[in-house]
């Protein structure tokens, strides 16, 4: 199988729906299958010797679930919260096979898009000095490039029950 093939094999496995956000002018996209709920922002405990873009946890309906802000964790710039930044809860499948829920602050949802293999560009080559596993592809819709992102390998330098371990302490 030539690389142009098992590219365009790659970006046809990632055809369907979409939930799509932003984080400043930044567009992305996480597969809807990963979304379990999206909720308004609200109070979040702080947990101690987290990575920075690790705001703590929170409690949704008895369950403690972490909090990763993206905007930290993509390094982008500081802006104030507005009353449609929120939390995106999506499970993420961890390092031992097993999943977990994890909430992750974005600025704004935009809509669930279903995206074709038409739709869906390789992640171009970025050079070896940047790491770029986490992106799946870049959808092109209504004239704006969106990044899909592999929310597992977004968020998996901390495991979500490390995070509960420590909030216990």
């Amino acid at each position: 199988m030539s690389i142009t093939s098992t590219a365009h094999a790659e970006t046809a496995a990632l055809a369907g729906k979409h939930l799509t956000f932003v984080l400043g002018r930044e567009h992305y996209g996480v597969p809807v299958l990963k979304v379990r709920e999206i909720i308004r922002l609200c109070d979040i405990t702080p947990v101690p010797q987290m990575p920075d873009y690790i705001k703590g946890v929170f409690n949704l309906r008895g369950k403690i679930i972490p909090v990763a802000d993206l905007r930290i964790k993509f390094r982008l710039a500081k802006v104030e919260n507005t009353d449609l930044t929120c939390i995106v809860v999506v499970s993420v499948n961890l390092a031992d096979k097993s999943s977990a829920l994890m909430g992750l602050i974005v600025d704004g949802v935009e809509e669930v898009v279903n995206l074709t293999a038409a739709d869906i560009e390789p992640t171009p080559d970025f050079g070896t000095a940047l790491e770029a596993d986490y992106i799946l592809g870049m959808a092109k819709i209504k004239g704006t490039v969106k990044t899909l992102l592999d929310i597992d390998r977004v968020v998996s330098v901390v495991n979500p029950d490390d995070v509960l371990t420590a909030s216990k302490a």
